[in-house]
């Protein structure tokens, strides 16, 4: 009677509410007969195979390991279990959805799905987590027959969790977050993945799935947490690193702002900004990292690691070879994969790629070294952009990275060419092919090391920094304390940096070039900081600003992105430099040329806006510090010329304050507000801000929208204040590109945004009582209060 009530489920669900038999804990625990009849009723068998059937049989194993009652025998149809259950999830086949709807879906997605729902993924993690609760623990016996039969169950167990963690990982691939998202939250198996990287025959595996379920995780991983994790980063080798590194790039990311860094407003960053308590995880995951040992040392080495062809041809003869490869072989997860083969206890080991005598064709080694170089360029792009740039600085300079990387560059970063593909905008070595991940991360990677530092001269040669130093006798100025302090022996070898290099690079890119955006950027930050005059000339000279004037000049369509870059890098060479504005007279001869170049400048002007920024800080350095030759300047060059006109300013201002607003500021156009804010200083000390305020006011009566400029632009300005007065902003960058003290930027938004009504230089002044939400003014707290 007890057996029949047991295979009866209603009798059984029954019993067990009353007490009288054990409820059911797991699908699996379902009759034979009912799983079967379930496989049947969803038509969801394949070559034979049901897999409600096949969770159970994974079921019963588990049990029976635990219970020490599996032999090898065992062992090994456990493994042909997973085995059959990875070859459902790799089908290609497509069969009707189990609805009835006639809707068909990929076989691997319904099987998935059905062996999610039977407690599948809950059994994998269990035969996972076997070594923390069910060890096999070593005997005293005399004879030893104890420990053979541990030794050889331990590989076997090896064996299974190899297969198991490609198994896991499959389901992630087909059913997502449903998946990952549950076994991030497991704090056993996160640090036993973590643990399983130190076996060679699972490390890749392991890290494949750590990489899946910490990339969904909500609460960044804590490195310091994980149990022995520096002497196993210690054991890695080279290989084994590089791919640690697509796991480490999760971990110190700073993930505040979940959605792309273009688009993720600075309000949403500020207010996580405010509700965080403690130092960010991203920040003490960096700070943890670089206080590795040799580890830094470690990624640079991999990073500037000679790619050696051990057949002896021509290294450039590779690529050709290489191309066939590149279309299915994108990430070095799937190199890898390539070099495994199994040892005589059946166990997956890896071939070094390195190895001479490795029977993997030399394309196949290079494009994999191409990729680990990708893996590591960014976990160091990473780095320099943390709280801890300063001590990651020092250490690659004193490994000589750039010095390493410019001997690479012609032979390997450049070389490769094969195809292009459109880069996206976070991570833009996600789905590229090899080659051009490499060459968009190694130019992310020279834009953080160049950006307002001084080591950004150790891109250059001796020679190099030479000519810089006469060029800054020559006229009579200073040479740059960087280049007083800098220590030759870091600088690059050759006859050219990469400085150089890049340079002619981009004025042999094709117009529509991907790789233009990122070119700009790399150049522009070396420009970025205290505008020095030997830096222009020298980039000048190699005929920069006249390649950069005619492509952004030309007919062929241009994205933003690269219009935005071109517009950057001419207002970093033209800033207060007068043979700037005369070359690009000598490039824009004609009055037709001059007013496409203007209308790309109005019709882009949120691309535009440092560059027209640069035109009014120009205007104002000449007045100031040249008031001798200035009316001649103005007259003789035409930019200037059209800035230093009040209406042309004006408008300006107008189309600034307008396309921008408090809800859609984001890094790439809070700059606009900045220069609006650059334009009304100019006012002031002409003594002509009321008069600009005024405009703006009579522009609003003239379209019939009051207060769609001043109560907008008196919005952004708190905004402002609440943005860079904060205690954690580093406000340096706005001082060092404008020349204009910090302090003068305070004094002037605080007057913008006072509350006196009676001073006709705040914006107040310009408004009625019904538009003040308080009769004197808002202050600071009241529009934080506001908004809150």
């Amino acid at each position: 009677m007890a057996a029949t009530q047991g295979k009866n489920v209603f009798n059984r669900v029954r019993n067990a509410q009353l007490g009288i038999l054990r409820p059911f804990n797991r699908s699996t625990q379902l009759p034979d007969e009912l799983l079967q009849d379930c496989d049947n009723r969803l038509g969801l068998q394949f070559n034979g195979k049901q897999v409600p059937v096949l969770v159970k049989r994974l079921s019963s194993r588990l049990e029976a390991i635990k219970s020490g009652k599996m032999t090898p025998a065992d062992y090994n149809l456990c493994m042909k279990d997973v085995k059959e259950m990875i070859d459902l999830l790799n089908s290609d086949s497509q069969q009707e959805y189990p609805d009835g709807s006639g809707r068909e879906r990929e076989s691997r997605i319904i099987h998935a799905e059905v062996f999610y729902l039977f407690d599948g993924v809950e059994i994998l993690v269990d035969f996972l987590l076997l070594p923390i609760y069910h060890p096999l623990n070593k005997t005293s016996d005399s004879s030893g027959q104890s420990n053979d039969k541990i030794k050889t169950e331990t590989v076997w167990r090896k064996r299974v969790t190899y297969h198991i963690l490609e198994l896991l990982h499959n389901m992630c691939l087909c059913i997502g977050s449903d998946v990952a998202l549950p076994l991030s939250d497991r704090e056993d198996l996160v640090p036993h993945l973590f643990t399983l990287m130190g076996e060679k025959s699972c490390f890749l595996k392991a890290a494949t799935v750590l990489e899946d379920i910490l990339g969904v995780k909500k609460n960044m991983i804590k490195l310091e947490s994980i149990p022995k994790l520096k002497e196993l980063v210690a054991s890695f080798d080279e290989e084994q690193l590089a791919n640690f590194c697509r796991v480490l790039s999760i971990a110190v990311s700073d993930t505040d702002c979940k959605e792309d860094h273009a688009t993720c407003t600075l309000a949403a960053q500020d207010k996580a900004s405010r509700e965080r308590s403690g130092v960010p995880v991203c920040e003490v995951n960096q700070e943890y990292l670089v206080e590795l040992p040799g580890f830094v040392n470690k990624l640079v080495l991999i990073a500037c690691r000679k790619i050696e062809n051990a057949t002896g041809s021509n290294l450039s003869d590779l690529f050709n070879e290489i191309e066939g490869w590149v279309t299915w072989l994108d990430s070095s997860m799937a190199f890898d994969a390539l070099a495994e083969v199994a040892n005589d206890d059946g166990v997956f080991l890896h071939l070094p790629m390195n190895d001479p005598m490795s029977p993997i064709p030399q394309s196949i080694k290079t494009m994999h070294e191409l990729v680990y170089k990708v893996e590591v360029l960014y976990v160091l792009c990473l780095l320099l952009g943390g709280k801890h740039r300063q001590k990651v600085h020092g250490l690659l300079a004193n490994f000589k990275l750039m010095a390493g990387l410019n001997t690479l560059f012609d032979k390997v970063i450049w070389r490769c060419n094969l195809r292009t593909q459109h880069l996206h905008s976070r991570n833009e070595n996600c789905d590229c092919s090899p080659e051009v991940a490499l060459k968009v991360q190694f130019l992310q990677l020279l834009h953080s090391f160049c950006d307002h530092h001084e080591n950004k001269y150790l891109i250059m040669t001796r020679n190099e920094i030479n000519d810089l130093n006469r060029i800054a006798r020559q006229n009579g100025n200073d040479i740059p304390e960087a280049i007083q302090n800098l220590d030759r022996s870091l600088l690059c070898t050759g006859q050219k940096g990469i400085l150089t290099k890049l340079v002619e690079v981009t004025k042999k890119e094709p117009s529509d070039s991907p790789f233009r955006f990122w070119l700009s950027r790399a150049v522009e930050s070396f420009l970025r900081g205290k505008t020095s005059f030997a830096d222009q000339t020298f980039l000048l000279r190699k005929g920069l600003l006249e390649h950069i004037v005619q492509h952004t000049l030309q007919e062929e369509t241009k994205s933003k992105e690269v219009l935005q870059s071109n517009f950057d890098l001419l207002a970093e060479l033209m800033k207060f430099n007068r043979t700037a504005y005369k070359r690009f007279e000598d490039v824009v001869k004609t009055d037709e040329l001059f007013e496409k170049f203007l209308n790309l400048i109005n019709d882009n002007m949120v691309d535009s806006n440092m560059f027209v920024r640069c035109l009014i800080l120009t205007l104002n350095h000449f007045e100031h510090n040249e008031p001798e030759t200035y009316a001649n300047t103005v007259n003789v060059y035409r930019l200037l010329q059209f800035i230093s006109n009040k209406e042309k300013r004006l408008k300006f201002l107008i189309k600034l304050i307008s396309i921008i607003q408090v809800e859609i500021l984001t890094q790439e156009n809070v700059s606009c507000l900045n220069t609006s804010i650059i334009f009304l200083m100019f006012a002031d000390s002409k003594l002509e801000l009321p008069e600009y305020l005024s405009e703006l006011r009579e522009e609003e009566q003239r379209q019939l929208r009051p207060g769609y400029l001043l109560l907008n632009f008196r919005e952004l300005l708190f905004f402002w204040q609440e943005h860079y007065l904060h205690k954690d902003k580093d406000c340096s960058t706005l001082e060092k590109s404008s020349c204009i003290s910090f302090k003068k930027w305070k004094q002037m938004v605080s007057v913008l945004v006072s509350g006196d009504i009676k001073d006709n230089r705040t914006i107040a002044h310009y408004l009625t009582k019904d538009e003040l939400p308080i009769h004197e003014g808002w202050s600071q707290k009241d529009y934080r209060e506001r908004r809150t």
